[in-house]
């Protein structure tokens, strides 16, 4: 029974490598390997939109810091006059300043997001041209296919057929 079980399985390996031998191979295999997020950070392109965010991002925090203190001061202000203040009055005054402590908060939300959504759209208008590029790259070359190098797709790949550095050289090319 077992040597029945054992010629079936070595029968069914024949045939399967029979079948992949007459599977119609390109001549040469080419494969290549891009990490796509390491080209937008090091391409002239990804450097300029890196520069934009953060000159948006230091703008952001001057008005932030400026809005903080305006809100210390109303906050030491209200507590100097708080003593003096009927209770009403220091409810008020205090129904004030948590209205615009909330103001402010929602204000740097507002705008931290608004950083963050330019800074996806940088990346994706970058991407979208590196993409372009590869597949241009690709064809050019004879590539039977190109992998974008990540830690989920692909778990090794050598650096003969990382082809990262030639993108970011003809990407930043094309845009001089």
């Amino acid at each position: 029974m077992h040597l029945k079980k054992l010629g079936v399985i070595i029968g069914i390996v024949i045939f399967s490598t029979g079948l992949l031998g007459a599977v119609a191979w390109p001549a040469e295999l080419k494969i290549g390997v891009v990490d796509i997020q390491r080209v937008i950070n090091e391409c002239l392109a990804g450097k300029e939109a890196k520069k934009v965010i953060m000159k948006e991002v230091e703008k952001f925090q001057g008005l932030v810091q400026q809005k903080q203190k305006d809100l210390q001061t109303l906050k030491e202000t209200l507590e100097k006059q708080s003593p003096m203040l009927t209770p009403d009055a220091r409810q008020t005054k205090e129904k004030e300043y948590q209205s615009k402590l909330r103001d402010f908060q929602r204000w740097g939300e507002d705008n931290q997001n608004e950083i963050n959504q330019k800074r996806i759209e940088m990346e994706k208008n970058i991407s979208i041209g590196i993409q372009k590029l590869i597949q241009k790259l690709g064809a050019d070359e004879a590539f039977t296919f190109i992998l974008e190098k990540n830690e989920q797709v692909v778990l090794f790949a050598s650096k003969a057929i990382d082809i990262s550095d030639r993108v970011i050289k003809a990407n930043d090319a094309q845009k001089r």
